[in-house]
């Protein structure tokens, strides 16, 4: 672990973190509809243009998913992270479509350390995407565990 750029130290409440962009395909939104979410909005564009999605439409796991891809592109796997004990909510609040460029943000909540484990800190972290419209189409609300600099020097 040593090495990493990002410890719990090093996030700042208030501080927004770029995700960059991502691209969504038909293909890859047909590939993971095929085998983790095969309803027929996420599997054919006739259908998911009968659906009120409007097109053929990424499943919400799929968009979560892509999200976690960009979260580690961006920091999570240049950092600390021990994990997070889980997700306080997550919405999709508008469909993802094939052609859609996604961007990505996380904004530090709130950080405490561990009582227990004080080389242990819970970082608290909004995290929204957009569309190529500027439309927020996904957000999430968690906490992630980093190790603090001290316990990995």
């Amino acid at each position: 672990m040593t090495g990493k750029t990002w410890a719990y130290e090093d996030f700042v409440e208030g501080v927004s973190l770029d995700l960059g962009s991502k691209n969504v395909s038909a293909t890859e939104i047909i590939e993971f509809a095929s085998e983790f979410d095969a309803q027929p909005m996420h599997l054919d564009e006739e259908a998911g243009k009968a659906s009120i999605l409007g097109g053929l439409s990424a499943s919400g796991w799929h968009t979560c998913a892509m999200f976690m891809r960009m979260l580690c592109d961006a920091f999570l796997l240049d950092s600390t992270s021990q994990g997070s004990p889980g997700i306080e909510h997550v919405k999709w609040k508008k469909p993802v479509l094939a052609g859609d460029r996604l961007t990505g943000k996380v904004t530090v909540l709130a950080k405490r350390q561990s009582k227990s484990r004080p080389q242990l800190g819970f970082v608290s972290m909004r995290s929204e995407l957009f569309n190529q419209r500027g439309e927020c189409v996904f957000e999430l609300e968690n906490t992630g565990m980093f190790l603090t600099r001290e316990a990995i020097a």
